[in-house]
């Protein structure tokens, strides 16, 4: 081969060699898929780049025949060199915010993060003590005796007994890999577990589904039991052999982005059965486990979503135990459960139908089109795609849940249940759970006054165990027929004991607030409305079985309309959700066989004009709105902290922020807020999760924690309280202000995939719950965001899709969380939904974000919206709205439609107010979470070196010394 071909062959390859380096350092530095630390950063950047250059020249040097080729290919290459340093700075500059988050790291106390991450698993197992629910004990079958050997040995049957799902995907999921086994959890409480068992699940166990940030869709949905036939017959009898005891885990999951399939063939079940049923290989599970020799046959429920549970009627099934998602320490308190160590006291946050489908809602739940709109969408990060407007109908009303199933079977003229037709519908009702002992509840002081409703009940354990037991009142309004809608009982009030110890007693107060009981009427009175007639405050074990009751009588129906407001609103509640109503019949238990869904619904047409309402985007100003004023008045964010958000002190403080300040303050909201440096705010950083420390960004997670269902399921405020402070403790540490949760979404059907995050089908239940968790947060100086505001109960379509559902069931089910989670919490923060409410984006629906939420419920601070994706989220309405913030890193910034018009101006300043007031109430500025980037130090260092060797490049390739050339030399030539 001679020298010029070898020559031109390593001149091609430096070339393709430098080509790969600048594309590579593009890609690196734009998507940071290569640039994950400072190290690589420069070594991608700065190291190979110099040693390419190096080497090229060095080679230059020694290969003198080459020269003139090389030389044209060097100019070639130092071009597109600067070309790309320049590419690259631009690009740093357009995501300089999303990669200063990226790469920013916060110095963590390495002392104190051990004892609170110790604090949270403490809590966490605390919470799942008292959250699991007891479904069946027969024969008094638990608890397990541990001094027992036949008892102490388990033998643990089930595909989940080493697959078992910690907590949901998407948000909601966690770190698990030191969480506590359930084979470590039962030995750590005693027992010994059949080893060959756990061995031969572990070997047939498919990998969980790995979890995509960028692209969630829904849980790990398989079905993955072995076949009967894999386990030998060898086996089983060495598991007779071992213990009387034979446990069997099941197991369901749901997660972010997808609802549960309602058939399961291609996740290893079949087309007939939906996901909620035993597919068939767990019932032949079941079949054979209860068809040996075992004594005591135990279910374990590892769900969040209310399963089909009738085959724990079997009598060959002993106990049965609904455990949720238990999280990093949870596994622990099942062992203690079986062994008697804790008594379980957790009460059903849902209704279990013997069938999932039962429930009105169910028709109406799914993916529903309206078929004449197809039409190109974009998607902020990826670009146009193609899809259509989908909808979906809450024809149900109020009636979900037990709402429903408490009603359906009630006769309206005489109050009585029809229990053969109840018994048959519902297996276990809202608010079931069983105890290891007894206890006797009684009614023992009853007071009434205009505005508040109290009663004393006692609580005495008759029974042989401690324990504690769950006191739950709930009231049955009158109802005409014609007229307003009516549960048949409702939630009012709940509390929970200390431990009793055998023959002890305790005295719980419980309060309903009269106006509490209202009904919203937006037929007529358009406002609540307390109807004239008898109300029954009813002491009950559950929603269904009564203990004991009183009356209080209305003598003359309250209208609080004008004039006239609810003591807990700052103005009077009126109609604002009419749009959203749509052309629907609603479920009335008037005429339950008329107005009940009996087939599910289908694809449909839109008609022009609500075609034209989904396609309708206007930013509209008033023209009669003045100009903001900007001034100096010396003022910092830690100047106004404390004060009422109100107080004169917050317009001097505004006056100081720029356009551009307010700009980026609104637009870069995603994982946190942005500095502003006129007025000494810092930047703080917020995270995901629900379970515990998510940063679905930079990868940090922290404690996880057992699933919203069962913190519900402890009916116990006083833990929900302690899970906001503990949390929060543990985000202090990482330098994290804000928390996207809790979820206060409403479980309207089972088949929801993020019910793992949220607590209940009862708004009241998960008020209360909220509101505690969310003092508790606020208490340690962290503001959680309650989400997702409001109606976005299903995950099928979460974006965009078109919510209809009357005034009355909005308020009463779908934002009871959030009005409570507000008035009695004190919640600064909410994260708006993708969905529409009717036609509007709840992200710029402004009945929603600002007359309800902050004129009638008093609500102050920010309201930043779910991640911003899509262009039907557009910031210049939003604000406008009443939305503060935009969750993205990449930047969505207001417009001139707003940064150039008086009205976009007044809303950005009142956005930029709602965030400064929420961080100036946290722990924001003691934890200053955002250090200085020193990587654009080496951003810039790399720039100068890169630079230096291109401009030395380019001289050298330039500029050669003037010289004689040797006759052989110009031979060779």
């Amino acid at each position: 081969m001679s020298k010029s071909g070898s020559g031109k062959k390593t001149i091609a390859a430096w070339s393709a060699l430098f080509l790969v380096w600048i594309i590579g350092t593009i890609v690196s530095i734009s998507f940071l898929a290569v640039s994950k630390t400072i190290i690589t950063f420069l070594v991608g950047v700065v190291i190979v780049p110099v040693i390419i250059l190096i080497s090229a020249l060095r080679w230059a040097r020694k290969n003198k025949t080459e020269r003139k080729g090389l030389r044209r290919t060097l100019m070639a290459l130092l071009s597109l060199g600067l070309v790309a340093v320049i590419g690259l700075n631009a690009a740093v500059y357009k995501y300089h915010v999303v990669i200063n988050q990226y790469l920013t790291k916060v110095k963590i106390d390495e002392t104190e993060l051990p004892k609170v991450t110790a604090e949270a698993k403490v809590v966490t197992e605390q919470i799942e003590n008292e959250g699991i629910v007891l479904l069946e004990n027969k024969q008094n079958a638990l608890p397990l005796d541990v001094n027992n050997a036949r008892e102490k040995n388990i033998n643990i049957f089930g595909q989940a007994s080493v697959r078992m799902f910690y907590g949901g995907s998407g948000s909601g999921a966690g770190d698990e890999s030191a969480n506590i086994t359930l084979q470590q959890g039962l030995e750590n409480a005693g027992f010994v577990v059949n080893n060959e068992l756990t061995e031969f699940y572990k070997i047939h166990a498919p990998a969980k589904k790995k979890q995509n940030n960028l692209r969630l869709t829904g849980g790990d949905y398989t079905l993955s039991e072995p076949k009967i036939s894999d386990i030998s017959e060898e086996m089983l009898a060495k598991a007779e052999q071992f213990s009387d005891v034979a446990l069997i885990v099941l197991a369901r999951q749901g997660g972010e982005a997808d609802d549960l399939p309602f058939e399961t063939s291609k996740y290893g079940g079949s087309k007939d059965r939906h996901f909620l049923e035993l597919s068939e290989a767990e019932e032949q599970l079941i079949n054979m486990v209860t068809s040996r020799g075992f004594e005591k046959v135990i279910v374990v429920i590892n769900a969040a979503n209310a399963m089909e549970l009738g085959f724990l009627d079997n009598e060959d099934i002993d106990a049965a135990l609904l455990i949720g998602f238990p999280g990093s320490t949870g596994n622990n308190s099942i062992g203690n459960v079986l062994a008697g160590n804790v008594n379980p006291s957790g009460r059903l946050a849902d209704t279990y139908a013997y069938d999932a489908t039962s429930s009105p809602a169910y028709y109406n739940t799914g993916d529903f089109k309206y078929s004449n709109t197809a039409h190109k969408a974009i998607e902020k990060m990826t670009g146009e795609y193609d899809t259509f407007h989908t909808f979906v109908n809450y024809t149900e009303g109020i009636y979900v849940g037990y709402r429903y199933y408490e009603t359906r079977y009630v006769d309206n003229a005489t109050g009585k249940v029809d229990e053969a037709a109840y018994r048959k519908a519902v297996q276990y009702p809202f608010g079931y759970g069983l105890s290891y002992t007894s206890f006797k509840q009684e009614i023992t002081d009853y007071q009434t006054t205009g505005d508040t409703i109290s009663v004393e009940v006692k609580v005495t354990n008759t029974g042989n165990a401690a324990g504690k037991d769950v006191v739950q009142l709930y009231y049955t309004p009158p109802y005409y027929e014609g007229g307003i809608e009516k549960s048949h009982v409702v939630l009012g009030a709940f509390d929970k004991t200390e431990i009793l110890e055998p023959g002890a007693s305790e005295t719980i107060k419980l309060e309903i607030p009269v106006e509490d009981m209202a009904s919203y009427d937006y037929k007529n009175a358009k406002a609540y409305v307390l109807e004239a007639g008898t109300y029954e405050i009813k002491l009950m074990k559950n929603a269904h079985e009564a203990i004991d009751s009183r009356t209080y009588e209305v003598q003359e129906a309250v209208v609080y309309g004008e004039g006239h407001k609810r003591s807990s609103d700052q103005m009077t509640a009126t109609n604002v959700f009419d749009d959203a109503h749509g052309d629907l019949t609603y479920v009335s238990r008037a005429d339950w066989e008329g107005t009940l869904p009996k087939e599910r619904a289908t694809d449909k047409e839109a008609s022009q004009a609500l075609i034209q309402a989904l396609d309708y985007k206007q930013v509209i100003d008033n023209p009669d709105d003045p100009d903001i004023v900007f001034a100096d008045h010396g003022l910092t964010l830690e100047d106004v902290a404390g004060l009422e958000y109100d107080d004169p002190k917050w317009n001097d403080l505004l006056e100081q922020l720029s356009i551009e300040e307010m700009a980026k303050l609104i637009g870069f909201g995603g994982f946190g807020t942005q500095q502003v440096e006129s007025v000494k705010k810092p930047a703080t950083t917020d995270v995901d999760g629900p379970a515990g420390i998510n940063n679905l960004l930079t990868g940090v997670k922290g404690t996880q924690y057992m699933n919203a269902v069962v913190l519900a399921s402890t009916w116990n405020l006083e833990l929900a309280a302690k899970m906001g402070e503990t949390l929060a403790k543990e985000a202090t540490i990482y330098r994290i202000s804000g928390w996207y949760a809790p979820g206060m979404n409403i479980h309207r059907t089972p088949f929801s995939g993020r019910s793992f995050e949220y607590y209940s089908e009862d708004g009241y239940l998960s008020g209360k719950m909220g509101a505690s968790i969310v003092k508790g947060a606020l208490s340690k100086g962290v503001y959680p965001h309650i989400k997702h505001f409001a109606m976005n109960d299903q995950d099928t379509n979460r974006y965009n899709v078109a919510t209809w559902s009357n005034e009355q069931a909005i308020r009463e089910i779908y934002l009871k969380p959030f009005e409570i989670s507000v008035k009695e919490g004190g919640a600064t923060a909410v994260m708006s939904a993708y969905n529409r409410i009717g036609t509007t984006w709840a992200g710029e629906h402004y009945g929603l974000l600002t007359t309800v939420l902050r004129e009638e419920w008093g609500f102050k601070g920010l309201v930043v919206t779910d991640y911003d994706r899509f262009s039907f989220m557009v910031p210049d309405i939003a604000i406008r709205a009443g939305n503060s913030l935009m969750m993205t890193t990449l930047g969505d910034k207001p417009t001139e439609a707003s940064t150039l018009t008086n009205t976009g101006k007044q809303a950005m300043r009142r956005a930029s107010h709602d965030i400064l007031y929420t961080v100036a109430n946290s722990n924001a500025l003691a934890i200053n979470a955002a250090p200085y980037p020193y990587w654009l130090l080496l951003l810039g260092l790399g720039n100068v070196v890169v630079l230096g060797l291109l401009t030395l490049g380019f001289y050298k390739t330039t500029h050669r010394k003037t010289r004689k050339v040797d006759v052989k030399e110009t031979q060779n030539f």
